[in-house]
């Protein structure tokens, strides 16, 4: 029983420290990383995609995503979008870079997608960003599984997947171009940064003139990575 209940004490500990590390990694994390959008109603543009009656935004109301290639330039908001998705859909959701990530991982992911497909009848939702890293036969490797309905794929790319992404891989996913986000857009961002007690500067004394936050929207360049990170 001693034993027992040290283990479990230890165990908790470590659970405890755990909690604390991951909330230390984020409070020190950049600005655009602590106030990413969370949900649907936290995100910012893309409204010729997103919005009522809207296919993409239908889609993930319904539960019902096929596979999708998201494309635009860095900041506009890929990552974010899929994430959106991922806290909207009972599918399991699984994120890979293409960067960091080989076909060995891919390989596991597709593995354990099958598996739960059989068990639970539950769908797995395979996010795959900067997925134009990938080569040509690191693609192929996805396309029996996307075929079968093993895997939804979400794809972010910087680059345009007609000329990046094989031609297969294309055919099978419904491709959303994102475009630079407005200079309102930005500017909500801004503002929603600096009000923000939780995950922005709304406990510090930040003093932003109206025409600054103008400004800054203005040469972010449609970015709203660059508006958080390099501004504040």
């Amino acid at each position: 029983m001693a034993k027992a209940k040290r283990q479990a004490d230890m165990a908790g500990a470590e659970t405890m420290f755990a909690a604390e590390g991951r909330d230390e990694v984020f409070q020190t994390s950049p600005l655009s990383v602590r106030m990413r959008p969370l949900t649907f109603e936290e995100y910012v543009g893309q409204t010729h995609i997103l919005g009522p009656g809207k296919l993409l935004t239908r889609a993930v109301e319904s539960d019902r995503l096929s596979s999708i290639i998201l494309y635009g330039p860095p900041g506009v908001g890929k990552t974010t979008l899929a994430l959106c998705i991922s806290q909207k859909t009972k599918a399991h959701f699984e994120r890979l870079n293409a960067v960091m990530n080989n076909v060995e991982d891919l390989r596991r992911v597709i593995t354990s997608a099958q598996n739960r497909r059989l068990m639970s009848g539950n769908r797995t939702i395979l996010f795959i960003d900067e997925i134009h890293r990938f080569n040509k036969a690191q693609q192929d490797v996805l396309m029996p599984d996307i075929e079968s309905g093993n895997i939804i794929l979400i794809g972010a790319t910087v680059m345009n997947p007609f000329f990046s992404l094989i031609s297969p891989l294309v055919s099978r996913s419904l491709v959303f171009e994102l475009q630079p986000l407005t200079q309102a857009d930005i500017l909500s961002l801004l503002k929603r940064a600096l009000t923000d007690k939780e995950r922005g500067l709304g406990l510090h004394p930040v003093d932003a003139e109206e025409e600054a936050l103008q400004f800054l929207a203005k040469t972010s360049d449609g970015d709203g990575r660059r508006a958080d990170t390099t501004n504040f």
